[in-house]
């Protein structure tokens, strides 16, 4: 048997690594009943390192998920929140144009 997945129209934000770019993604998920954190990996030693870079841990219905700068944070069909890393996102939705 084959299936083909529903389109569906779904709510998405880009972050871009930041902690200034994480708070109105993180105020987007906590006023719409989801959980998220914004976590620096080296606090006290300045700007994040690629090695370790910034995060937001967003709890999900599968536990807890962490974004990383460039992913896509998705709201779902049912108001569920999590990450999606930028390559599967372009792979899997096109902007809807409103008009």
């Amino acid at each position: 048997m084959k299936f083909r997945k529903k389109p569906v129209e779904i709510e998405a934000r880009q972050w871009d690594g930041t902690a200034e770019g994480a708070t109105p993604i993180i105020n987007w998920i906590l006023s719409n009943d989801g959980t998220a954190r914004f976590s620096c990996a080296q606090p006290d030693s300045g700007p994040c390192k690629p090695e370790k870079p910034h995060s937001i841990a967003i709890d999900t219905l599968e536990g807890s998920m962490h974004a990383s700068p460039g992913d896509w944070i998705v709201c779902g069909v049912h108001g569920e929140f999590y990450p999606i890393k930028p390559s599967i996102f372009e792979d899997n939705f096109d902007a809807v144009i409103e008009q």
